[in-house]
């Protein structure tokens, strides 16, 4: 997928389960890098019955959600990922976004976007 175009959830599955790899290629990281960045270990992501497990499935389901969410504010995959990582979110004590997703806030980080779809942050 090229980044400037428009994301759907299905460029990060594969076969109806979220793909780690394959979000991976499409951010320029690791498989790694994606399990730590919602919170799961290495098994996650190397283990077949892991990664098809509904925690495992439901966290990169949350992170493809948000990114999908925001890269068009931010105009790429890879700048979202960023946002994602290192920009402290407004009313949250500092926490990122990948901080909430990794401490099972995904719902919030969600609702945070809507107040901003909704202009209560603009």
């Amino acid at each position: 997928m090229n980044v400037e175009n428009a994301m759907s959830l299905t460029d990060f599955a594969d076969k109806g389960l979220f793909q780690p790899a394959k979000i991976a290629a499409l951010l320029q990281t690791t498989s790694q890098d994606v399990a730590r960045s919602v919170g799961l270990g290495r098994d996650a992501v190397q283990r077949r019955d892991r990664l098809r497990s509904a925690r495992t499935q439901t966290r990169l389901r949350e992170m493809a959600e948000i990114l999908n969410r925001t890269a068009p504010r931010f105009g790429s995959a890879l700048m979202a990922y960023a946002w994602y990582r290192s920009e402290p979110l407004p009313g949250f004590s500092g926490l990122t976004a990948m901080q909430l997703v990794q401490a099972g806030r995904a719902g919030e980080v969600l609702e945070y976007l809507d107040a901003v779809d909704a202009g209560v942050f603009a």
